[in-house]
């Protein structure tokens, strides 16, 4: 099956932080066909947004046919759904994107910021050994459910909440050991976690964070640099929103 556009009726809303907010969407053809790692797009009813908002999928219930997306306010248009209450309606479009290619073997997830929902879906559907790394800013979010999904290292900024550093001062910390990396997160961590990876002859899926257009590939805006020509464009680069948002580390450069 292919993406769809369609109106999700919200199931529920709640706030996790002080601008962090998770929101539940009716959307059976989306929630059916969904994997860890992929994302929907969101539309604004503001017709002077003309782009959609790209967010993660944190949860899916397949039997409920819901999604669940957890998010950070940022700008008019996240600010607008977090208004969203109960039984409202909202044009999502989606599934987009590749999603983590899930393999069986001793998994270290590590999610930082915001990039931290994505790892929920992942460590549940994964069937193997796995630890998981956080990486926050200061207030967490998510730790009750990820806790109960495998075990949790934690890293903060504030150091009020686990080692004081990020998610690789937490690995040494704790002493973290795998045969695969699953991150998503900012830039320069994922750039940390590549490095890392490499040094240590671990392979590692990184899902990259990048404002998005389209979400289907065609605009070109959200592009990366890649090791290998692109067949689409034909230089070095890769599409985030169509080629990924998950990379083998080795493709792309950060």
């Amino acid at each position: 099956m292919s993406a769809v556009k369609m109106t999700a009726k919200v199931i529920s809303q709640e706030r996790l932080a002080s601008d962090i907010f998770s929101l539940v969407l009716y959307v059976p053809d989306i929630a059916k066909q969904a994997k860890a790692g992929q994302f929907v797009s969101v539309y604004s009813h503001d017709g002077s947004k003309l782009l959609p908002r790209p967010i993660s999928l944190c949860e899916m219930d397949r039997k409920k046919n819901t999604i669940r997306l957890v998010y950070r306010v940022v700008g008019g248009g996240t600010k607008e759904f977090s208004a969203l209450k109960e039984g409202d309606g909202i044009e999502v479009m989606g599934p987009l994107g590749n999603g983590f290619s899930q393999k069986n073997k001793k998994a270290i997830l590590i999610g930082g910021g915001i990039g931290i929902p994505p790892m929920l879906e992942l460590a549940r559907e994964l069937d193997c050994e796995k630890c998981i790394v956080l990486g926050y800013r200061d207030e967490t979010f998510l730790l009750k459910d990820l806790e109960a999904a495998g075990d949790v290292y934690i890293a903060s900024e504030d150091g009020k909440t686990g080692v004081k550093g990020n998610v690789l001062d937490a690995i040494r910390e704790y002493d973290v050991k795998g045969d695969i990396i699953y991150a998503c997160g900012p830039t320069p961590m994922l750039r940390a976690v590549k490095e890392y990876a490499m040094a240590n002859n671990i392979e590692a899926q990184l899902s990259l964070e990048e404002k998005m257009a389209c979400g289907i590939g065609a605009c070109l805006a959200c592009v990366c640099q890649s090791t290998e020509i692109d067949e689409h464009s034909h230089v070095h680069n890769k599409r985030i929103c169509k080629d990924g948002p998950v990379f083998d580390a080795r493709e792309v450069e950060l």
